[in-house]
């Protein structure tokens, strides 16, 4: 577990085992689906939209979109969970 949730990953760092999801660090998995990802970061939102390296996912691909090493995700929000 990181000791400092949250930090900016180090230029340095290896990033075959992160992605950054909204600018924060999350450690990465072998096969880590978006669906992955949103149980790992607690979303529970409504409306959800999705990009991984710039790539929109849709919603019902979520269990299937497999999110690679070093990936950087954007998620954006509506302004309240479900």
């Amino acid at each position: 577990m990181d000791p400092n949730p949250g930090a900016p990953v180090p230029a340095t760092a290896d990033r075959g085992t992160w992605l950054v999801v909204n600018g924060d660090p999350l450690d990465w998995h072998e096969g880590m689906t978006v669906r992955d990802v949103l149980k790992a970061k607690n979303y529970i939102f409504k409306l959800l939209i999705i990009t991984v390296n710039g790539t929109l996912i849709p919603r019902g691909s979520y269990d299937s979109a497999v999110v690679p090493s070093g990936a950087s995700a954007m998620w954006l929000t509506s302004s309240s969970p479900s």
